[in-house]
Formats: structure tokens, C-alpha cells, sequence
């Protein structure tokens, strides 16, 4: 069964974000400053793709979805980035509805329409755990009568981290929380033009059965200067510098090696 991941790396969609412009224009200069996109890459580099590159189950696509002026030099470095990742197709649209240019865009991903698949969204600061793709495949097959009878069904994984991270390495609290973006799937019966972008992440369960396993360690959410979600006043989540027994846990579950994070955060 196809299985397609979608993650918008700094796309200035017209809608989908909780921080407001006056214009596209003011968007893009926003989501296009360096000094944004600089962590974008650091957490990109050290927390989102080695999870992916480690996948227990290689057999999935990503498709990285870029604004048609994304900088060139940011480019290649994104090219550079994912050439060790051949699941993963950047793809560059205009700026346009949110739902409506991802949707499109899942969809045409499909090798078959006639045939079921898996979707997930991928957010370019977080990880799952290296056997999600494993798990979610599990989980399909487990729920054969319910996906039977049912156009989609959504499969959550609802326990992880909230993390931060920079060059002092990572520090985290472990989190119970249902249907984040992370460790989200969902299956899409065949001639079913719905996808996962159709829906927002924590309200998927209004629409369709939704299945929440609590495994543990299976999702990193990273707070950072630049959440979306956290731009205006939320309540702060106090995190603590992981252990050594933690940074081992993150290198097994994640592939995220706390070394290499002070590396990168600290440019050496």
C-alpha cells in the first residue's frame, strides 16, 4: 500500500497559518528571512530527516513542498540536504489556498487512485519514531474489518516529546498528547479523493474512526522561535537537559544524536 508523506517547508500558502499578514508579499518576506530559515535547516538537519533516513520501513514517499521563490541558495541547500533521501521530491508551487494546493498535490501523488493508501503530514521540525512507517502499515492491517466499511481511518500515536534544542544539546519533558501532526496517519480507501490535509490534525476524529495507540516514545514536537502555534501567548512547557540515558532513547527511537545537534546549533 502506498504510503505519502507531506511536509511545506516555509510554503507561503494563502491561509494555514495562525500568524497573521497583511499581505503575501509580508508573508514571504517572513517565512524567507535568514535568520528563520537558518533554524529551519538546523532542525530540519538534526531532527526531522535522520528519523526518516532510518525508517525500519523504507517504502514510503515525501514530498517537500516549496514556494516557486524559495531563495535559490536555500534551495540547494535543501537539495543537499535530501540527496541521501530518496523517498523524498521537492515540489514548488505558487502561493495558493492551503488545503486546496495540498490536497491536489496528495492526490496527484497516487500511483493508483483505484487503490488505497497511507498519508501522513510531516512538519520540518519534528521526528517520529524510526518504525512509524512499520507501525502504521501494522496498524492498517489490524483494523482490516473497520477500514472494510469506512472511506478513511485516522491512526494517532499519542505519546512522545516536546523538545527544545540548540547548542547546548536537548533539553525535553516526555508528553501525552492525541492527534498532533506527528506520528498522525491516515488510510484512504481507493476513488476516495479525500486526503489528510482535509482535515485539521486534532479535529480529525469529528470525521471519520480514529484509532490512538499509546506507545511510548514515538513522537519529538520541537519548540522553537519560529512555531506557528506559538507566536502568540500559550502557556510555556518546561522541558530539562535530557540525561545520558535520554540521549540514548532519542538516538534509538529518533536518530537524533545530541551531539550532533551542539554541532549544528553551535555552527561548529
Amino acid at each position: 500500500m502506498q504510503a505519502i508523506g507531506l511536509c511545506r517547508f516555509s510554503y507561503p500558502a494563502l491561509g494555514g497559518f495562525q500568524v497573521e499578514h497583511e499581505d503575501i508579499e509580508e508573508r514571504i518576506a517572513y517565512l524567507y528571512e535568514d535568520r528563520r530559515l537558518e533554524e529551519r535547516f538546523q532542525l530540519l538537519e538534526t531532527v526531522a530527516l535522520p528519523c526518516l533516513r532510518a525508517q525500519t520501513d523504507p517504502d514510503f514517499s515525501l514530498i517537500i513542498v516549496l514556494g516557486d521563490q524559495f531563495p535559490k541558495h536555500h534551495e540547494k541547500r535543501l537539495e543537499s540536504l535530501v540527496k541521501d533521501l530518496p523517498q523524498a521530491l521537492i515540489h514548488k508551487e505558487p502561493p495558493r489556498n492551503q488545503r486546496e494546493v495540498m490536497k491536489e498535490i496528495l492526490n496527484e501523488a497516487r500511483i493508483n487512485p483505484a487503490e488505497p493508501c497511507l498519508q501522513f503530514r510531516y512538519d520540518d521540525d519534528d521526528a517520529v519514531s524510526v518504525d512509524f512507517i512499520e507501525k502504521l502499515r501494522r496498524a492498517v492491517a489490524d483494523s482490516s474489518a473497520l477500514i472494510g466499511s469506512n472511506r478513511t481511518v485516522a491512526y494517532d500515536w499519542n505519546r512522545g516529546f516536546v523538545a527544545e534544542f540548540g547548542a547546548e544539546g536537548i533539553a525535553a519533558v516526555d508528553m501525552f498528547r492525541q492527534f498532533y501532526v506527528a506520528s498522525l496517519g491516515m488510510y484512504i480507501k481507493g476513488n476516495c479523493s479525500q486526503t489528510i490535509m482535509n482535515f485539521a490534525h486534532e479535529k480529525i476524529p469529528r470525521f471519520m474512526p480514529a484509532i490512538s495507540f499509546s506507545d511510548p516514545a514515538m513522537w519529538v514536537r520541537s519548540h522553537n522561535g519560529f512555531n506557528d502555534s506559538r507566536q502568540k501567548k500559550v502557556k510555556p512547557i518546561p522541558v530539562t537537559p535530557l540525561s545520558g540515558a535520554q540521549e540514548k532513547l532519542f538516538r534509538k527511537r529518533f536518530a537524533i544524536d545530541a551531539d550532533h545537534v551542539r554541532r549544528v546549533f553551535s555552527g561548529s
